[in-house]
């Protein structure tokens, strides 16, 4: 068989894998968080957030609102060396992101059913 057959018909195996592909996965929420960070901001995203006392203060001072405050979680990045990961209940994640050319950082406590908000502020301040 020629170059040019196996070619051909690898192609179209392939067409066909990817049109089954897409029925099967029409519709699902599949997504390829492989990577720590990835992981991490997932978790703590599909959990309903807390704010601490400090965190309200800055965030009715900016007047940040609850989707903001998501989104800098869902698409920031974690800082592991200033997260502490070792302890047994609750970890507690050190969260970079930019928000209106500014640079914030949140500090989320991170437990079984809740992530609480401990502190958000400016970092190039």
């Amino acid at each position: 068989m020629k170059f040019i057959h196996r070619l051909g018909y690898y192609l179209g195996g392939f067409a066909i894998g990817l049109i089954l592909l897409m029925f099967f996965l029409n519709g699902k929420d599949a997504s390829c968080d492989y990577g720590p960070n990835a992981r991490t901001t997932k978790n703590i995203s599909s959990k309903p957030i807390q704010y601490s006392n400090k965190a309200s203060v800055f965030i009715a001072n900016q007047a940040l609102d609850s989707t903001t405050i998501i989104n800098l979680v869902k698409f920031g990045s974690v800082d592991f060396s200033k997260s502490k990961t070792k302890i047994d209940s609750c970890k507690i994640y050190y969260i970079e992101n930019s928000y209106k050319e500014q640079e914030l950082a949140l500090e989320i406590k991170n437990c079984d059913s809740i992530a609480t908000l401990l502190d958000i502020n400016y970092t190039n301040n």
